[in-house]
């Protein structure tokens, strides 16, 4: 099928992901991270107690995401999708209101729970359940939320914080998340059956079968993958986190930094439409492996950048990881697991992928309070990133021998 021919015929199915990604932009790091400053700043918080709180917030949405995220394969995304947007509006207004440091915690685990955790999470599975021969292409499109998110929300919101105050940002932020919820249902009028599409073959996973989550655990696969999973959230988080203090230390306004990411949104655009083609031209078992490279060379020029023009390359690479990420990982589940409980099991990825992004923030807050200085943490990060690469390199390989079509899963076409 032509690209615009899907997207007719598809348009309010993708539309509804896009627009759950978009929502979740309100409980990514991406947004939070610029009102870091004023946060700290208003409760008289170091850096690392900033992060401790942030680390111990999004740990217990992580926890949640485990049980919550099975609910995907029992409701239907017009049902559950406007209870999560209903729950983000109410955690923007918690940030807006709240004036007790105790009460800290909670409010960010709200944001993280409904907005980045739950909002994404339907939003993809959804994708992987509904799509199936244009899988990639699916994730791909609904992802353009998150990318007209980090691109739009951050410098938006910066600029109108020279005339307004932060907290009444947060309840512009509640009003749009409102605003989402019959715009979903509208979209969602007559949504497709997912269970019907998660039993067909070409569905089915490694060993010609739908796993289970307990069968998924019990599998080295799954825990090949904790470690890549765990770094991607984590140090992507790290990085935007910590914008406020990156520009600091490199002698750059705040302004200036963020005016480069929609540059960074460009990028991980194109890489994530161009791995959504070639996810369902070459599979995710040839392409996941190598999806993380760029972090490599990204936060190695990080930690060396010295003027805007080293800081537009970091980015370039850090988008071509960023684009993979939203649709690979998305995509692999379903591939090497199945459909059948797609929600269960890309749950607990979820949960890991939540846990990495309240870990990141947390221990580089702390080690930059220590005075390990970002830069050098950044050199660390980059070792790591190779090392998870061999590491997917070796397991995947491994896991695609069982797929169902493991003649060709690694073949060159």
């Amino acid at each position: 099928m032509r690209a615009d021919g899907f997207l007719r015929a598809n348009a309010p199915f993708l539309a509804a992901g896009a627009l759950l990604t978009f929502m979740s932009g309100f409980g990514q790091t991406f947004f939070i991270s610029i009102f870091a400053g004023e946060i700290r700043g208003a409760f008289g918080l170091s850096h690392g107690e900033w992060g401790g709180i942030y680390m111990i917030g999004t740990t217990a949405s992580a926890l949640v995401m485990v049980w919550s995220g099975a609910l995907t394969d029992k409701w239907r995304v017009r049902i559950l999708g406007p209870a999560i947007l209903f729950g983000l509006a109410c955690a923007c207004v918690a940030m807006a209101t709240n004036r007790w440091v105790w009460a800290l915690p909670v409010v960010i685990f709200a944001l993280r729970f409904f907005g980045q955790g739950m909002s994404s999470h339907i939003a993809v599975v959804a994708m992987a359940r509904w799509f199936v021969a244009t899988r990639g292409r699916a994730l791909s499109v609904a992802s353009l939320g998150f990318s007209v998110g980090e691109a739009i929300l951050p410098l938006l919101f910066v600029a109108l914080m020279t005339m307004i105050d932060w907290r009444l940002l947060w309840v512009a932020a509640a009003v749009v998340s409102v605003l989402g919820i019959p715009m979903l249902g509208w979209l969602l009028g007559k949504e497709r059956t997912p269970g019907a599409l998660a039993k067909t073959n070409s569905s089915l996973g490694m060993l010609g079968k739908h796993w289970v989550r307990k069968e998924a655990l019990a599998h080295p696969l799954f825990w090949v993958l904790v470690l890549p999973i765990i770094g991607q959230s984590a140090f992507n988080t790290a990085f935007f986190f910590h914008q406020v203090h990156f520009a600091e230390i490199k002698g750059w306004s705040h302004v200036q930094l963020v005016s480069f990411f929609p540059f960074y949104t460009l990028i991980s655009i194109g890489a994530m439409m161009l791995a959504g083609w070639a996810l369902d031209r070459f599979g995710t078992a040839r392409l996941m492996p190598f999806y993380q490279v760029p972090m490599i060379v990204a936060f190695l020029i990080f930690a060396t950048a010295s003027s805007p023009i080293t800081l537009f390359i970091g980015l370039f690479f850090l988008g071509l990881s960023a684009g993979a990420n939203a649709t690979l990982p998305n995509a692999f589940w379903a591939d090497f697991y199945g459909t059948a409980h797609i929600g269960a099991i890309k749950a607990m990825a979820a949960a890991v992928m939540v846990f990495g992004s309240a870990i990141g923030p947390g221990v580089t807050g702390l080690l930059i309070d220590f005075g390990f200085g970002l830069e050098r943490q950044f050199v660390v990060i980059a070792l790591y990133f190779a090392l998870t690469t061999g590491l997917m390199i070796w397991g995947i390989r491994r896991a695609a021998r069982d797929l169902p079509n493991h003649t060709n899963a690694l073949k060159p076409e």
